[in-house]
């Protein structure tokens, strides 16, 4: 046995030198230090871009009234709320951006600035985060493009601005949602751009930015940004079945998030404009019908007496090709034009008009306000009557206008709170309260005033007018 394990070695070692040489012959040389792979670079670069667009993002808190989120009777009775959000500083001196349906029917409201966590860094005690809240105040809001704007009162913040030129966005690219979903303040998620002039509801020419970028509830408000870290649009809703995100998300185009600003923050509203001009979409059937040169684009089908567009030689059958110069292919692009287009400068359309090229020049008039629905107008701090449980505005203006009342003048009721108030009256939202006992009501102030000097058990009349027809509401004062 020992004879053929000495044998064994003596053969083993009388290898180890050739075995030694072969192996560092075979032996190849050093590899070079790898360099950083595509991927590793483009989440680097995400990375530094969401860590520094993050300090931007804020929580919105409001606490207010707004109709029941599942009001399957369309009742429009409102109910004490509070409801959470996002929205993005676009101004170092504390203007931030946001959705008008986060703020809409706030009582009161306060943004929370906070550090966001960029690292997980186990058992270090130094990343305890220190939030900052402010009271925010309304500065003004645009129902038509869901946006609003709001102040706090800090200056020098971290900020994404909105740029002098548009940033092109396209199909495809990537870019990154920021908000706070459910209240998880500072939640990124990814996604590409799915779709760009997206027009979700066809009666409503408002265009959105489509992005499978996971977006949930809260996320309302928060910032849509590329991969170069610019603002392109503020997250305002979602296609849903469940409720949560399955990748249908959109967002306000930059170009009317930065002319809704700026008109907000100069005047409190988007100064509406209006040229008098009935426009839709050109169709196959209805080009073929009408021998028209093209089977898309937009064409004029009525125009309203007396108004800009009729003074400024547009006609109906004209075939709209261009307005100052930027071609017009689409009624989303019509529509998102003229809504941008600042009050008070003349409008040049290029149309087509039998054959013949056409310029007509026109200056757009302000247009009166529309009311989809009342309760939009409220300002809760000052409009509700509480012993009656009503919201109410005066009637008068524009508003008394757009909402074609027989009563010049008086106080309409915009909406009416759920649960029993002080004291019982069949009022319905869209009433014209006119008079009390025999006494006009001129405005809420007024009423307000009026209804202090009862005491429990004086019976109370109301004149109201209520779908054009004059009736009487009496009830006793509790």
């Amino acid at each position: 046995m020992k004879l053929r394990t000495s044998i064994a070695l003596a053969a083993v070692c009388s290898c180890l030198p050739s075995m030694l040489y072969c192996q560092k012959q075979a032996t190849p040389p050093a590899p070079p230090a790898a360099a950083p792979s595509i991927l590793q670079e483009y989440d680097q670069a995400l990375d530094q871009i969401a860590e520094k667009a993050m300090r931007s993002v804020v929580e919105i808190d409001v606490t207010g009234y707004g109709v029941p989120e599942h009001d399957d009777n369309n009742s429009q009775m409102l109910q004490r709320q509070r409801s959470l959000g996002s929205g993005v500083i676009v101004d170092p001196d504390g203007y931030i951006v946001t959705n008008n349906h986060v703020v809409n029917g706030a009582v009161r409201i306060r943004v929370i600035l906070a550090p966001a966590t960029v690292e997980m860094v186990p058992y270090h005690t130094s990343l305890a985060r220190q939030q900052r809240v402010y009271e925010a105040k309304l500065i003004g809001t645009n129902r038509y493009a869901d946006l609003a704007v709001i102040k706090i009162e800090e200056t020098n913040l971290p900020f994404i601005p909105l740029p002098d030129e548009q940033f092109h966005v396209r199909l495809g690219q990537t870019v990154l949602a920021i908000g706070s979903p459910e209240g998880l303040d500072h939640t990124v998620t990814k996604g590409i751009v799915s779709a760009v002039g997206r027009q979700p509801e066809l009666d409503r020419p408002m265009v959105y930015i489509q992005t499978d970028a996971p977006i949930n509830p809260g996320n309302s408000g928060g910032p849509l940004i590329d991969r170069g870290g610019n603002l392109i649009g503020i997250n305002t809703f979602i296609f849903t079945s469940g409720g949560g995100s399955e990748g249908l998300g959109f967002a306000i185009p930059e170009p009317i998030v930065r002319f809704a600003y700026n008109e907000i923050k100069a005047h409190g509203i988007v100064r509406p404009i209006t040229i008098g001009a009935h426009a839709q979409t050109i169709t196959h059937d209805l080009a073929t019908g009408l021998k028209l040169p093209q089977d898309w684009g937009v064409i004029i089908s009525d125009i309203d007496q007396g108004s800009p567009a009729e003074a400024g030689g547009l006609r109906a059958g004209d075939v709209v090709t261009s307005i100052d110069g930027i071609p017009i292919d689409s009624l989303p692009k019509y529509t998102a034009f003229l809504y941008l287009h600042p009050a008070g400068f003349p409008i040049q359309m290029q149309v087509t008009r039998s054959g013949q090229t056409v310029t007509a020049g026109i200056t757009p008039a302000e247009a009166p306000p529309t009311v989809e629905n009342l309760s939009d107008f409220i300002h809760p701090k000052t409009d509700l009557i509480a012993s009656l449980g009503i919201f109410c505005i005066d009637l008068k203006g524009p508003l008394g206008t757009a909402i074609q009342s027989r009563s010049g003048t008086g106080v309409i009721v915009a909406g009416v709170l759920s649960g029993e108030p002080a004291t019982l009256a069949d009022l319905q939202v869209g009433d014209v309260i006119r008079s009390i006992n025999g006494k006009p009501a001129t405005n809420t102030e007024n009423l307000r005033q009026t209804l202090a000097g009862f005491k429990t058990g004086d019976a109370v009349v109301f004149e109201v007018e209520r779908q054009s027809v004059i009736q009487y509401v009496a009830f006793e004062m509790e």
